[in-house]
């Protein structure tokens, strides 16, 4: 199954005395690339969630986690000042102050809102239970997220098999028009050389010219790329069908093809072949924009 790397999911809940909000988002990236932004009351979590939301099946994409955890009742939680943080915070906003000349409004409720002068400890024996309650907003977020995942690969992959189908309905159109093109050609090619000789009152072997127009009609025909294109096509499919992230591979397979057009294109002497290969090279570039966007 196709899943998007751009998704988004959201869950809230009051579970064990906490009020929790856990959100999941993700954009398209190369690589598996996970950040978790949590309180500092709650930081021993942030590489649990990391190894956590990875097992779930997340293997690429730019992935941002925000959790919000609050104690509906604070039993067992102390707050204390971290004297040392606030007397070098206040010192700066004092040089601050004196170096341009602001206006003084620093205040307790000013100071106060830097909650990093703030240090909150609680009991150590709550770490598991504040993982199992977390864990239970994180799995629905979770939930939501996978299935918008899923719901964008399924749109994704549909818009993807029809450019496909596209491409593929050009094949039998090219090697149709290749062939006639090569036919004509070779005989053009072999009529002017015997004007040519005839007129220089040269003799050349009749099988010799056959054997020149031949070699030139196996240069610029097209039909080991429009057998590989088939072979391509056919591994995209399997591809389309498989349950694993598939993104890098199937960017791999559309440089593929894009190759084998581009050396039809080059192999061309008709202009009808020549507008073909642009519409395919066209469609090819919205394919690969469209993978872009897959895990």
């Amino acid at each position: 199954m196709i899943r998007s790397m751009t998704a988004y999911g959201r869950a809230r809940a009051e579970v064990g005395g906490k009020d929790i909000l856990v959100e999941i988002k993700s954009v398209n990236n190369r690589f598996y690339d996970c950040s978790v932004k949590i309180s500092r009351l709650y930081s021993f979590l942030e590489e649990r969630i990391k190894s956590y939301v990875k097992d779930a099946g997340i293997s690429r994409g730019k992935v941002d986690i925000f959790v919000t955890m609050e104690r509906v009742d604070t039993q067992g939680v102390e707050v204390s000042l971290d004297e040392a943080y606030v007397k070098s915070y206040l010192d700066a906003l004092y040089r601050l102050r004196d170096t341009f000349g602001l206006k003084d409004d620093i205040s307790v409720m000013r100071v106060a809102s830097n909650k990093d002068i703030f240090a909150v400890t609680k009991a150590e024996e709550d770490t598991e239970g504040d993982w199992n309650d977390l864990k239970v907003v994180l799995d629905e977020a979770l939930a939501g997220f996978t299935a918008m995942r899923e719901s964008e690969g399924a749109r994704l992959c549909a818009d993807i098999k029809e450019k496909k189908q596209n491409l593929e309905a050009c094949v039998p159109e090219i090697e149709a028009l290749s062939k006639e093109d090569t036919n004509s050609y070779a005989a053009k090619l072999e009529e002017r050389l015997k004007k040519l000789l005839d007129e220089r009152e040269l003799h050349i072997d009749e099988s010799r010219i056959l054997t020149e127009c031949a070699i030139f009609a196996d240069k610029v025909a097209v039909d080991e790329e429009t057998v590989r294109l088939r072979s391509h096509f056919k591994a995209f499919d399997e591809m389309l069908e498989s349950k694993e992230p598939i993104g890098r591979k199937l960017d791999f397979l559309i440089q593929e093809m894009n190759r084998e057009t581009n050396t039809i294109g080059s192999k061309a002497n008709a202009l009808r072949i020549a507008k073909i290969v642009i519409g395919m090279k066209n469609e090819i570039e919205k394919i690969r924009e469209q993978i872009q966007n897959i895990e």
